[in-house]
C-alpha cells in the first residue's frame, strides 16, 4: 500500500520509471484489476457494490515516497483539504450512473449506515456519526443527505466546520508541510504553525483554500458558527477548553 514504509514485489520493483512510489501505484492498480477479474470470474460483479477510496491524504514530508494532494492545500494529519479530501469511486451496476460526478459532502464513517441502507440490514439503537448516502450513489445528485462536515482533529480539537460550499477554519496548531521534504523514506521536518484568528473559505471556487474571504461573508461565518456551537456544546472542543460535551460517548468494547 502507498504508506510509509513503501513496498513492493518483484513483479512491479522498477517497472513504473517513476520510482518506488510510481512501482507502488502500479502494482494497487493491479492488484484492483485482479479484485474486479475475480468478481467477474465468480459471476457477481453485477451484484457488488465495488468501492475504492483512502482514508486520507498524502505524507508529504516524505516527498518521493508520498503522494499529491492534487493542489489541494497541506496534507496528511491536517485539517486543511489535503489532509481530508480524498477520491471516492464507486460502481454499483444498474445503479449508480457511469461517468458522473457529484460535488455534495460525504464522509467514510457514511458507509455503514448507507450499507445497511441498502441492504435492510439493522444498526444499533446507539447514536452514529455517519449518514445514508445512497441517494447519491444512485444519482439523485438534487438531493443533498449530508447538511456538514465537522473537523475533529487528535483527542477533540475542533479545527473547522464545512456547509455546503463554505469552510470556516477555527484557530488551532498544526505540523505544516511548507518546508523541504524529506527523500527516500526519510521524513523531512515539519513546521509547527498557528492559525490565529478563524478563516473562511469558498470551497467551490478557492478548493485550494489560497483566499481567506471572511471579511466579504459575515453571514456566512455567523451561520457556519451556529453549527460550531452546536458540536461544541455536543461533542466538546478542546481548541476552547471545552473537555467533553453532552453526546459524547465511551468507545466501544467487544
Amino acid at each position: 500500500m502507498a504508506h510509509i514504509p513503501l513496498g513492493v514485489s518483484d513483479k512491479f520493483r522498477g517497472k513504473s520509471e517513476q520510482g518506488l512510489y510510481g512501482d507502488v501505484m502500479m502494482e494497487i492498480d493491479w492488484s484492483v484489476g485482479e479484485i474486479d477479474k475475480a468478481l467477474k470470474t465468480n459471476g457477481i460483479a453485477d451484484n457488488t457494490i465495488f468501492i475504492f477510496t483512502t482514508d486520507n491524504g498524502p505524507w508529504l514530508n516524505f516527498g518521493n515516497h508520498a503522494g499529491s494532494s492534487g493542489g489541494l492545500r497541506e496534507g496528511k494529519t491536517t485539517s486543511w483539504e489535503g489532509g481530508q479530501r480524498v477520491p471516492f469511486i464507486i460502481r454499483w451496476p444498474g445503479n449508480t450512473p457511469e461517468g458522473t460526478v457529484t460535488h455534495k459532502l460525504a464522509c467514510a464513517v457514511d458507509l455503514l449506515p448507507t450499507f445497511a441502507a441498502i441492504t435492510n440490514g439493522k444498526l444499533s439503537n446507539h447514536k452514529i456519526d455517519g449518514v445514508d448516502i445512497s441517494s447519491l450513489w444512485k444519482g439523485k445528485f438534487s438531493e443533498t443527505p449530508r447538511n456538514t462536515i465537522l473537523y475533529y482533529h487528535g483527542k477533540n480539537n475542533l479545527n473547522g466546520v464545512r456547509k455546503g460550499n463554505w469552510k470556516l477554519v477555527l484557530p488551532h496548531t498544526y505540523a505544516s508541510y511548507n518546508t523541504e521534504p524529506g527523500n527516500n523514506g526519510n521524513g523531512g521536518k515539519r513546521i509547527k504553525t498557528v492559525v490565529e484568528e478563524p478563516e473562511l473559505y469558498d470551497m467551490m471556487r478557492d478548493p485550494g483554500e489560497r483566499f481567506n474571504v471572511i471579511a466579504y461573508y459575515p453571514e456566512k461565518v455567523k451561520e457556519l458558527m451556529l453549527e460550531v456551537n452546536k458540536a461544541r456544546k455536543e461533542l466538546g472542543d478542546l481548541n476552547v477548553g471545552i473537555e467533553k460535551g453532552t453526546e459524547n460517548r465511551e468507545i466501544g468494547k467487544l
